[in-house]
């Protein structure tokens, strides 16, 4: 999917929420546990539930490769199922390896002959251009890169300073890889709660895409990264998992994924408006 093709979707169905299905099956409803493919089904249902609401699904790898050949099944007959509903498709690996090796992951994953055909991968880009570049090969494909993450650990390794300019290594990342690719196939991860950072990120990268989980269950906050996030393009895509997949455990789990869907996408809608009075 084009950059200009993500957009145009965007502003037509009045949303920029990604859906990450992060399927656990000790969390998913009881009674799934007894079908066929409960990762599958439980996948399904989900979709059905929220693909009016939503512009983007993210698979994360984990949770399928934890059951073995029967999760990547699952994983092959989700993004099958995705592709009727005309939706951008993330595969949510974070890989990033040697260059020989980065470019087996890009087959694997981005290839339009392969298995999965994903429009988009997170890669870590700890180990430099060399193990970026072959996710980059692919027309209309896109790299999204780890930059600035919401998790406790973040604070590790992203928010040591270079004394000599007083540059955070995240915004090193940032000021390095925007030479690798272009806003129209690279965006990057930035956390939610670390809303505090957006003005001074879009100074690095004004016009890139960002992928921006911990809204919802991790709670940060839409309209603090909106404030300071959004472009005249939207240039985001913001990511719940939790509170939409597991907003109930019962046989209404369905139902309760769509409520938490549609709101989130009303929401979006607003300030999709918004977006577009600032931009004319």
């Amino acid at each position: 999917m084009t950059r200009s093709a993500l957009i145009s979707k965007i502003f037509e169905k009045k949303t920029f929420l990604c859906v990450g299905l992060d399927t656990d099956l000790t969390k998913i409803p009881k009674h799934l546990l007894n079908t066929e493919d409960p990762i599958f089904e439980f996948n399904k249902a989900i979709i059905d539930a929220t693909h009016r609401y939503a512009i983007a699904y993210k698979p994360n790898l984990a949770f399928y490769e934890a059951s073995g050949i029967k999760g990547l099944q699952s994983l092959r007959k989700t993004t099958d199922y995705l592709k009727q509903f005309d939706v951008f498709t993330i595969a949510d690996a974070k890989r990033g390896d040697i260059g020989n090796t980065s470019a087996q992951y890009a087959t694997a994953f981005l290839s339009p002959d392969g298995d999965f055909n994903f429009d988009a991968i997170t890669v870590a880009p700890y180990m430099g251009e060399d193990s970026v570049k072959p996710f980059l090969t692919y027309p209309n494909k896109w790299v999204i890169l780890l930059a600035l993450t919401s998790n406790k650990g973040a604070f590790d390794f992203q928010f040591l300073k270079d004394e000599k300019n007083g540059q955070f290594l995240f915004e090193k990342v940032l000021e390095t890889s925007k030479q690798w690719g272009t806003p129209e196939n690279m965006m990057y991860v930035i956390g939610a709660t670390q809303a505090d950072w957006f003005m001074k990120i879009r100074q690095w990268i004004p016009n890139n895409f960002l992928l921006v989980p911990g809204v919802g269950a991790q709670g940060g906050s839409l309209q603090e990264v909106c404030k300071y996030g959004m472009t005249k393009d939207c240039g985001l895509l913001i990511n719940a998992s939790r509170s939409i997949l597991y907003a109930s455990d019962g046989l209404d789990f369905a139902e309760k994924a769509e409520e938490e869907a549609k709101n989130m996408q009303q929401e979006m809608a607003e300030l999709l408006e918004l977006c577009k009075h600032k931009s004319s």
